[in-house]
């Protein structure tokens, strides 16, 4: 949990945004310190001062720190992308990563050829390389598929 340190005569960053006196018991304060102004901007820009005080209050203060990162990172990704957010950034990653077991799979089986259809490998001691089919896997679950539900 975050250190909340009592407050110099500073306005937290929501209520310098919001052009307002910032109260000792404001709800931003912990979260959006003076030193931060961009955090909160974007927080308020996707979700709104009166929703984002709303939440705060609804959630239990030992997850508030936890729930403010979650709204800044949400924050973040709608701004670059507006339509689908964190969605998009993780159907982004998904793509990439069958993309590369793929890319995996056809190396291997390149490799698989290429053993097959060579005398053996000795390294610098003369002792023989291990093909593949003695190498461990590395743990890739073949034809996975990943879904959003």
């Amino acid at each position: 949990m975050r250190n909340h340190e009592p407050r110099a005569s500073s306005s937290c960053a929501a209520c310098k945004l919001l052009k307002r006196r910032c109260t000792p018991s404001c709800i931003f304060a912990p979260y959006f310190r003076s030193d931060e102004p961009k955090k909160f901007a974007k927080v308020h820009k996707v979700f709104g001062a009166s929703n984002v005080s709303k939440i705060l209050n609804e959630v239990p203060e030992e997850q508030r720190d936890e729930t403010v990162n979650s709204l800044a990172y949400e924050a973040e990704a709608r701004l670059r992308d507006p339509v689908y957010g964190c969605i998009g950034a993780i159907a982004l990653l998904q793509r990439r990563m069958v993309e590369l077991q793929v890319d995996l799979a056809i190396a291997r089986a390149r490799l698989a050829r290429y053993s097959a259809s060579s005398p053996p490998i000795l390294n610098d001691h003369g002792s023989m390389i291990p093909t593949l089919a003695e190498l461990p896997a590395c743990g890739h679950v073949p034809n996975q598929e990943f879904r959003f539900v």
